[in-house]
Parts: structure tokens; C-alpha cells; sequence
């Protein structure tokens, strides 16, 4: 777990670190010259009844809020620093806010320098700072008074942070890995390091890791937590991991180095967002706000879809990053004015990879439970996605869950699950009446035709396959419609031939029974009986009076018959024969032959030998139309 200080400069927390843990986090040789600190410090304090957690020293100077917020994300509990004898000051109020902002589960807050006033004022500023959680709806803090020169109150505040930390929730060891880096330097001998709180899952030894937003992959060569050399790399842990494979400048702060292949870098997402009541009216789409989130601070443009929010009310809204950052579904970030610097609002990600759409205006009752409830992310995000489904794959990072809770969401929101993908029921209903449409469309235009062709069915929905096949599945389940061969058609449906139809149709099987061995065309027949002959010679085909031989050519059921006997009574098993010795045991001329033969290696007849045709020895005679053995 891990404590994260907060609080005005000057009130102590650096020496307040130093008194719980024996280590001074001011590291640079300008924080030992300024007697301020500028960059994050870090050190290991042992609880009773907790273990050994991280402690993250942040800035407490207004110009370095920046590093004060990589230092306030991902903590499990917000040390508020106070100083007894300044009281409540800009930073403590901004710094608090952030701590707000970012949902810190706990906050102990420790009045610092209390050997410096008495109790009547001690009393004062305890009542001060109280006031701060009074609009709060959680607990309100303990408030210890202590000092970092004469000890006293030390015990009862490390009492304090063990009490908080022993009820604080635990990060699973099962979720997906991920540490956003706030620091990497280079020693000689390890090569490159990176350092940071490790948010979930946890990172073994010579696993391969990549590095967001850039794409690089490395592999953790060595791992160390709290300073000790270590196999892995635990959620809520600190930890420094030696990357094989990369230079220092390859991993700058802000970077996020995760394992699996489902994260990825975004540069816009979807978020509820509160923003401070007396902004709204002067901010717009054009203007430059700065988003951190994680170790990552970034340029950023924000649309609200409600423009009279405030920041107890959150709204929907867009935000657009000048860079890309990596984002998960949940995650918290907070926004500031780059000029003048100020704190104005923050936010949850409802949605790391957001496209363009119109924005929703949502009810407040669903925007509280999508800043809470990964299911109801994952319905909204269906909903939102409609026809484009969501990657089953791609469910932890998108909705903010570790990958074992992905069955159980499935359960509770009800989607309909394909190989790949989700999609929601609304979507595989539309879907539906859309085949439902086209099915009947078809009847109506060819009434010869025993169905609507897969192909031509799918074409006209113009959805993802994996959405028709669920769609069509379901149709077929509840009976409306059934698949027969390679078409789709109301259940029990039939052609329906009129009398002229049946008129013209018989024509066509006469003169192609006339023609026997040497029938003629489709355009020859079309030339004499008009343009529903091809339709026509399609339900004779079905009929079994005629076969499609060739593209344009049909023969009689009884003709093939015979020339198919005749092949396999007067041609020897196993021999090869050419042409023209086919062309004398048939009786046909060159033009009707070769497309005859081809027929007959595609139904399993003959087989075609580099120097003839041979008889096969067990042949499945299959007399179905011409496209069905391409």
C-alpha cells in the first residue's frame, strides 16, 4: 500500500517523513540547498498489523502541483499535512481538492509544529481543519496532533495510519499489470530504471513489458520493492524494475508500462467531469486546460455535453489529448488551468477509446453509477457502440476490471456474446429487422428463388459478421427463419411460380432437352423468352430437370445421366485418356466437350491427370448447380 503526503510548503511533510521512517526524502542536491522539496521523494515505513508501505514526499509549492499530483495518484491513504502554527493555507485547500478529485479511499490529517502553539489555538486550527470535510459524505479523518523535532504524537499517528490502511482495500494480484512511471535514471552496471507505484496486477522477472504511449518493449531484467530485491513486482507496491533493451530517454515520467496487449494509447476519451461553477461559462472547446492522469500530464481541449455543470455535478464530456496517454475505464485524472495554474476540476474515464458521435445529456442517477459501477460502463458502452460490438479482449481495460470479473459482468448485463466480440441486445434486434426486411424484400422480387443467398443477405446488412451470425442464429432459433443450403428464407416458404411461369419454364426444359448433348445458351434463351430465364432455369435446376454444366449453359437431367453412364461403362479404371478420346466415347464436338469434362471433375466423375482425364475409382456423383463446386 502506499501513503501519499499532501500540504502547504514549508509544514513539515518532508521532516514528518523523516520522523516515521529514519529517511530523508529530499534527494537533490537543490532541495538540500532551497530547504524545499521540487521532485518526488520516496521511503518505506513498517505499520504493526499492516507491513512495510510506500511513502511518496510530494512538493508543496504552487509551482510544483504538477509533481504533486504524480505523487497523489494511485495512493491508498492522503497524509494532509497542516502546520499548527500557520493553519489552513492555498495549498492545503488545493492540494485536498485533489485529493477529492482523485477519490483517495482514506485521508489522516497531521497537525505538524504542534510544540510551537498552545492548545487554546491548537484547538482553533483542529476545528479549521475540519471544516474542510464538513460538506464531505465520507468519514470524517483523524486529526493528530504531532511534532517531528520532540516526537511527540509520532506513536499516535503511525496508530492512526495502521488503524486506516488495516481497513483499506487490497489491489488484486489477478488484474492486469500496470505502473505508471514518475521516475528513470540509468546506473552503470543495470542499465536503464523505472520506477513507480504499481496500480494492479503484478510483473515477474524477465517478463516482457512494453511502454506506453511509444510502443517499445523491453524486458524486466531485475525487480526490487521498498528498496529489496524481489521476484515480482506486487499491486499497491512500489517498485523499481531494470529494463533490458531501452535507454533512459525512451521511458520519460508519464510513461506507462503494462503487459498485455489490450492496452493501448488514446488521445480521446469520454469522462464524467466536474468543473468548478465559476469556469463553466468560460470555457469552450478552443480552450487549453492541462489533464493529469496517472504520472501523465497532458495538453487537453474538454467538450461538455452539459455546460452548467459544477464541480458536485458532474457531466458527460469529450476531452481530446494533444499527446497520447494510457487510460483505463475508472481511472481518475484531474484538470488545471495552465494559466494563471489552478485546479478547476476533475473526473473518472468512462471510456478510454472514445470515437467521435454525439454526445449524450445523461440523468444523474446513471452518471453516478457509471463513475462506480464497471457494469455500468460495460451497458453503456454497448449501447454507445451499437453495431460495432466490443472485443471480448479488449472488456478489462475498457470498462476498469480484472479479467476474472469479465464472466460475471457478462452475466449481470446480458449482452450477446460472440467469439470475439459483445453486442447488446438492442443492436442484435435492429439487426434482426433488418433480415427480416430483406428476406422479405426477396420474396416479393424474385418468387422463383428459394431464398435470399447468403452472400447477397449479408451485403445488404452491412454490419460485422460476427453480429449477423448472432442475429441470424437467434432468427433460426425462435423459428422465423430457416437456412436451407446456401440460402436464408421465411420458414417454410416456397417458390411461387405464375402460369407464366410454368409456361415459359417448360418451354426451356423442352428446348434443352431438344438440344440434348449440344443445348443452347442462356443468352440464346434469353434472346427468345426474355430476361426471367435465368431465374427460371434456377428453379428448374432445383426442380431436377435440368444441371448447370457451364456459366451459361444448361443441360437435361437425362441427357447427363446418360453421357455420365456411358463414361463410366466404356472407360477403363485407371487408364488416362485424352480428348479426343473422350470426344469419340461422348460424341461431342471440341466447343461442348472440354466444359463437359470440367463438369465432370468437379462432381467427382473423372480427375484431371497432367496428360488426360482417368475415371475415378469411387466417385460421389453430386449433380448440383455449377457454383456449388467452384
Amino acid at each position: 500500500m502506499i501513503i501519499g503526503t499532501a500540504g502547504h510548503i514549508d509544514h513539515g511533510k518532508t521532516a514528518l517523513v523523516r520522523a516515521l521512517t529514519g529517511v530523508d526524502t529530499d534527494r537533490l542536491p537543490e532541495e538540500k540547498r532551497r530547504g524545499i522539496t521540487i521532485d518526488l521523494g520516496f521511503a518505506p515505513l513498517s505499520l504493526d498489523g499492516v507491513g512495510t508501505v510506500g511513502v511518496v514526499d510530494v512538493p508543496g509549492h504552487e509551482d510544483f502541483v504538477r509533481s504533486m499530483l504524480v505523487g497523489a495518484t494511485g495512493i491508498d491513504l492522503g497524509l494532509l499535512v497542516v502546520a499548527a502554527d500557520e493553519g489552513v493555507m492555498p495549498q492545503t485547500r488545493e492540494h485536498l481538492l485533489i485529493l477529492k478529485l482523485l477519490k483517495i479511499p482514506c485521508i489522516v490529517v497531521a497537525l505538524t509544529k504542534s510544540d510551537l502553539v498552545d492548545a487554546e489555538w491548537l484547538s482553533l486550527v483542529r476545528t479549521d481543519v475540519q471544516s474542510l470535510f464538513d460538506a464531505s459524505t465520507g468519514p470524517t479523518p483523524s486529526v493528530i496532533p504531532c511534532s517531528s523535532r520532540t516526537g511527540a504524537g509520532i506513536g499516535a499517528l503511525r496508530a492512526a495510519l495502521s488503524e486506516a490502511l488495516r481497513n483499506a482495500r487490497t489491489r488484486g494480484a489477478d488484474d492486469l499489470f500496470r505502473l505508471p512511471i514518475d521516475r528513470a535514471f540509468s546506473i552503470k552496471g543495470t542499465g536503464t530504471v523505472v520506477t513507480g507505484t504499481v496500480w494492479s496486477g503484478e510483473l515477474r522477472t524477465d517478463t516482457s513489458v512494453r511502454v506506453l504511449p511509444s510502443g517499445k518493449t523491453a524486458r524486466a531484467r531485475r525487480i526490487e520493492e521498498h528498496g529489496v530485491s524481489a521476484d515480482r513486482a506486487r499491486a499497491g507496491a512500489r517498485a523499481a524494475i531494470a529494463l533490458a533493451g531501452l535507454d533512459v530517454d525512451d521511458v520519460p515520467r508519464g510513461s506507462v508500462l503494462v503487459t498485455d496487449e489490450s492496452w493501448q494509447a488514446t488521445s480521446m476519451f469520454e469522462a464524467l467531469v466536474g468543473v468548478a461553477s465559476d469556469l463553466t461559462d468560460r470555457l469552450s472547446p478552443r480552450t487549453e486546460l492541462r489533464v493529469h492522469a496517472a504520472a501523465s500530464e497532458v495538453g487537453a481541449r474538454v467538450v461538455l455535453a452539459d455546460a452548467g455543470a459544477d464541480v458536485e455535478s458532474p457531466t458527460f464530456a469529450r476531452i481530446t489529448t494533444d499527446a497520447p496517454i494510457a487510460l483505463r475505464g475508472g481511472d481518475r485524472f484531474v484538470i488545471r488551468l495552465p494559466a494563471p495554474l489552478r485546479t478547476i476540476g476533475g473526473g473518472v474515464v468512462l471510456d478510454p477509446c472514445a470515437r467521435r458521435r454525439p454526445m449524450p445529456i445523461l440523468k444523474a442517477d446513471l452518471l453516478e453509477a457509471l463513475s462506480v459501477e464497471p457494469a455500468a460502463r460495460l451497458r453503456f458502452l454497448l449501447d454507445t457502440e451499437s453495431m460495432r460490438g466490443i472485443s471480448i479482449r479488449d472488456v478489462p481495460v475498457r470498462i476498469g476490471c480484472s479479467p476474472t470479473e469479465v464472466a460475471k459482468l457478462i452475466e449481470v448485463t446480458g449482452p450477446y456474446v460472440g467469439p470475439r466480440n459483445l453486442f447488446s441486445a438492442q443492436a442484435v434486434e435492429e439487426v434482426m429487422a433488418t433480415v427480416q426486411r430483406i428476406v422479405a424484400e426477396y420474396e416479393i422480387k424474385s418468387p422463383l428463388s428459394s431464398g435470399v443467398p447468403n452472400r447477397t443477405l449479408r451485403e445488404g446488412l452491412r454490419v460485422d459478421e460476427e453480429l449477423a451470425d448472432i442475429a441470424i442464429l437467434e432468427m433460426e432459433r425462435a423459428g422465423s427463419i430457416e437456412a436451407y443450403g446456401p440460402v436464408v428464407r421465411r420458414k417454410g416458404w416456397l417458390p411461387s411460380p405464375s402460369p407464366s411461369d410454368i409456361e415459359i419454364s417448360n418451354r426451356l426444359a423442352h428446348d434443352i432437352c431438344a438440344g440434348d448433348r449440344e443445348p443452347p445458351g442462356v443468352g440464346e434463351l434469353v434472346a427468345r423468352y426474355g430476361s426471367s430465364v435465368p431465374s427460371l432455369l434456377h428453379y428448374l435446376e432445383r426442380q431436377g430437370r435440368v444441371v448447370q454444366v457451364e456459366t451459361d449453359r444448361y443441360y437435361d437431367r437425362g441427357a447427363v445421366d446418360v453421357l455420365l453412364a456411358k463414361l463410366r461403362v466404356e472407360l477403363v479404371p485407371g487408364r488416362v485418356y485424352v480428348p479426343a478420346q473422350l470426344r469419340d466415347v461422348l460424341g461431342f464436338s471440341r466447343k461442348y466437350l472440354i466444359p463437359f469434362l470440367e463438369f465432370c471433375d468437379r462432381i467427382g466423375v473423372t480427375e484431371r491427370r497432367e496428360e488426360g482425364r482417368t475415371l475415378r475409382q469411387t466417385s460421389g456423383v453430386l449433380l448440383d448447380s455449377f457454383q456449388a463446386h467452384p
